[in-house]
């Protein structure tokens, strides 16, 4: 049995870096290990392990076009280094494991510099920047697809494919049955928290009013979209005579994923362990911004086991969506099929997977 130690992990402030590092946390919490998680502000947000764990925020940045930000996001960097280190001294903690994205930053150089034991776990199918900064220093790379990329041959050795870990409530759905086709069909849409989930909320719409009436009175869409354009979108669907219901954020998403017959949105790395986990056929429309295409990367797996669609966002058109759609609808099987394969991708012991890194690397710090 490994003797409890006081474990820092060290996140970005995003669902898709946090949520797999609550996973571990709680992991961690029921092995007796004392656990502090370090982030940025908007890591406030996700206290979903109450008052178990200690939630410590830093300054972080990322860097922007324009001299000023950029001689901005040095000085909130270096703050955010200080801090961290003001952390390791006064927390002590036996390993850090980083979960990547920029608030991650200046906790995991702060403690590479001093000399703690530290470790990556990568959600992505590409290595992100912050981790491919701290990789040469780390013990271990704990990856969540194989092959992942952007990993340098010199690294390899250091590669453990563990899984990307799912929030608890997530997997506690992931024997729910898919739901039955015969009567109301309902798709869940989520986009994501950027300008850019505009293309969710004006084309889904769009393709809902071009569908057969008698598949548009069966339809019933839960659609996760920004406050700004809540009401716009709300009108298109009134318009297209569908049934839906729309909020900025939907607190039952372990619900809603087992209730849906069809999922449409990003395929950001934990969105789609999460689908995965719960066995739902998808639609994916990976985020075109990511010059290393990481989105795409990450439904592959699942494309190629038959349990999801990638549709780039330039082929993303009312037309094309709604053709689609409707062959899916007509077709029960081939939904009922994708949602086994679906399932076949999910990864229920990738959580224990990664303490077992941690823990293993505890033991060898020992």
């Amino acid at each position: 049995m490994t003797t409890p130690e006081t474990i820092m992990l060290a996140t970005g402030g995003t669902g898709g870096h946090l949520y797999p590092a609550e996973a571990l946390a709680q992991e961690l919490l029921n092995r007796g290990h004392k656990v502090i998680i370090v982030t940025d502000k908007r890591g406030n947000a996700f206290q979903e392990l109450g008052g178990k764990v200690q939630i410590v925020c830093v300054r972080a940045a990322t860097f922007k076009a324009g001299i000023a930000s950029k001689i901005k996001a040095v000085g909130d960097i270096l703050i955010g280094i200080l801090q961290a280190a003001m952390l390791l001294k006064e927390f002590r903690p036996a390993i850090i494991v980083g979960f990547g994205g920029y608030p991650s930053y200046p906790t995991m150089f702060a403690a590479q510099r001093m000399g703690f034991a530290t470790m990556l776990h990568e959600q992505n199918a590409v290595l992100g920047k912050a981790n491919m900064h701290l990789a040469n220093k780390a013990s271990a790379i704990a990856t969540s697809l194989p092959d992942t990329q952007s990993i340098k041959p010199a690294n390899q050795g250091k590669v453990t494919l563990t899984g990307n870990p799912v929030r608890v409530a997530i997997q506690a759905v992931r024997d729910n049955p898919y739901p039955a086709t015969s009567g109301i069909f309902e798709i869940f849409i989520t986009g994501g928290s950027t300008a850019l989930t505009r293309v969710f909320n004006e084309t889904v719409p769009a393709a809902a009013k071009l569908l057969p009436e008698d598949i548009r009175q069966r339809l019933h869409i839960v659609h996760q979209c920004r406050d700004e354009e809540n009401a716009a979108t709300t009108e298109r669907y009134k318009a297209a005579g569908v049934s839906a219901a729309i909020k900025n954020f939907f607190n039952d998403m372990p619900e809603r994923l087992a209730a849906c017959h069809l999922f449409i949105g990003r395929s950001g790395a934990s969105t789609v362990a999460e689908i995965a986990m719960v066995g739902r056929p998808a639609i994916f429309v990976p985020y075109p911004s990511h010059a290393d295409r990481q989105q795409t990367y990450n439904a592959m797996p699942m494309s190629q086991a038959g349990g999801c669609w990638i549709i780039q966002q330039e082929n993303f058109t009312p037309e094309m969506l709604a053709q689609q759609l409707e062959k899916l609808i007509k077709n029960p099987d081939t939904l009922e099929n994708a949602a086994q394969s679906a399932k076949s991708c999910g990864q229920p012991d990738a959580v224990k997977n990664l303490a077992d890194l941690v823990e293993e690397k505890l033991h060898s710090r020992r």
